[in-house]
């Protein structure tokens, strides 16, 4: 230790480390120092007179590693509770426009809104990394990085969705490279984001791979196995599924992080743990929003045991309105034992992919995710002295069962304070909020939504549909139909 002292003292707390034994201290002490974590063990006497820049007393409450939201869409935070009640094809109508519209310079006061408003709560509610996928995310970036938090992040990218064309695309991501990756002393990351495996031909996949090639240290992020067209795509694409296209052009490896995973089946979860790829489960979305009820529920048990790092992202939180990372660690366990039954999870695994699970799946379980000497320290403190965490029994389950953002006390990411009592160290609440209720206003005025305290009052479905951008759409619509058609042919 030198001669300085450390910057942090936690003593005296329960400490739930997320080791490989998953150690729990009933009193324990964790020291930081040049934001590493440098001891974590049981409390000793004088721990309190440990010249540290900032002794945090522990007392009542629970410390164990940062929540890492491995999969997420950020820009439309504001739009939180505007979709709570549409119909599933009246949601897709609204949100393909609305996707098109958010790549406009004019819609910059919104995104950059957006990211204010979800790095708040985040902050608030002890997810320290995300890994989020977006149109313009340059804005996200600048946000987290001056708010502390950890991030990924990466323009998404599409040739038969979006009608931006691919060398436009591919500028954009390269500058965004070159201006955000490895920023923020390091905490913010750029990734590749292909947005998914049904709007994408093979050139594009080809395309990505070749970018992958010249970006080596950065991670691909994309929708994998959401849908069956996603298998449907792929084999227009020549390919007999979306796992083996990938393997053909040469991204199905250590660097592949795919989201969703729902139509997985034994071979695709084979050879997903043979590449060492990585799945992110986002429960809570599907839960809500799920556009097949016969489909199976996202197979993340066969996946762990597969040994596939599975981590949980709370996806389009404006859609189901939650910026709660507790809340999809509940969810997807009773989602999981409604759809088969009881006994999916236990919850010392839940909190694992809330933690070490999720920093693996994005290749930062060497770094964070738990509590270990060397890591950097992410951390969070819950209050647990309320009478819901009465008794204190089973501090795996109350985590995962009964734990919510409004629990959390005091974060640290890297060493630094954050969120101290309740209170965000490096934001201003009431000035995001003002800038959020700006913009939400100025949005209201310049595009005919209309929002009121009971409900939002979106365009007309006609001049929504007018306003659907037409040439990607159709010719995405049109392969998955030609393939539909050759796939029912008997021979």
């Amino acid at each position: 230790m030198t001669e300085a002292g450390p910057e942090v003292v936690i003593h005296d707390a329960l400490v739930l480390t997320v080791d490989a034994d998953n150690r729990l201290f009933e009193r324990g002490t964790v020291v930081v120092e040049d934001g590493r974590i440098t001891d974590v063990r049981q409390s000793r006497e004088g721990d309190t007179d440990i010249g540290a820049d900032r002794v945090i007393d522990g007392e009542g409450m629970l410390a164990m590693p940062g929540l890492v939201n491995a999969h997420t869409h950020l820009e439309m935070t504001p739009l939180i509770g505007a979709f709570s009640d549409f119909g599933l094809r009246e949601l897709l109508a609204h949100m393909t426009v609305l996707f098109d519209k958010l790549d406009d310079d004019d819609l910059a006061y919104f995104r950059r809104a957006g990211y204010e408003l979800a790095a708040l709560n985040f902050l608030q509610g002890g997810v320290t990394t995300v890994n989020s996928m977006d149109t313009r995310p340059g804005r996200g970036a600048d946000v987290f990085g001056e708010a502390g938090l950890r991030g990924f992040f990466g323009p998404a990218m599409t040739d038969l969705y979006w009608d931006v064309p691919v060398d436009e695309q591919i500028t954009r991501l390269r500058r965004f490279i070159d201006d955000y990756h490895e920023t923020y002393d390091g905490r913010i990351k750029a990734t590749i984001c292909p947005h998914d495996d049904w709007s994408c031909s093979r050139e594009f996949w080809e395309r990505t791979a070749d970018l992958a090639v010249q970006y080596p240290d950065l991670l691909v992020h994309t929708h994998l196995l959401e849908l069956e067209e996603g298998n449907v795509m792929a084999r227009s694409n020549g390919a007999v599924d979306s796992i083996g296209l990938l393997a053909e052009v040469g991204l199905l490896d250590e660097r592949l992080v795919a989201a969703h995973f729902r139509m997985a089946d034994g071979d695709d979860i084979e050879r997903t743990a043979g590449a060492d790829s990585s799945v992110v489960h986002c429960p809570s979305m599907f839960a809500y929003w799920n556009p097949d009820p016969d489909a199976q529920w996202t197979p993340v048990p066969e996946l762990r045991d597969a040994g596939v790092d599975v981590g949980l992202g709370i996806d389009d939180h404006y859609w189901h309105d939650s910026y709660s990372m507790f809340g999809e660690a509940r969810q997807a366990r009773l989602a999981a034992n409604l759809k088969r039954t009881v006994g999916q999870y236990d919850s010392m695994e839940l909190v694992r992919m809330l933690t070490i699970e999720g920093a693996r799946a994005l290749n930062l379980g060497d770094e964070i995710g738990s509590l270990e000497p060397g890591k950097r320290a992410d951390i969070v403190l819950l209050d647990v002295e309320s009478p819901k965490f009465t008794p204190r029994t089973n501090l795996p389950a109350h985590i995962v069962n009964n734990a919510a953002p409004a629990d959390v006390v005091t974060v640290l990411v890297d060493g630094n304070v954050v969120l101290r009592d309740g209170t965000p160290a490096t934001m201003d609440p009431a000035a995001v909020q003002e800038r959020v209720e700006a913009a939400l206003g100025r949005f209201e005025a310049e595009t005919g939504w209309e929002f009121t305290l009971g409900g939002s009052d979106p365009p007309s479905m006609a001049s929504t549909l007018r306003n659907v951008p037409k040439r990607g759409p159709a010719r995405l619509l049109g392969r998955l139909a030609m393939q539909s058609a050759k796939d029912a042919l008997p021979f």
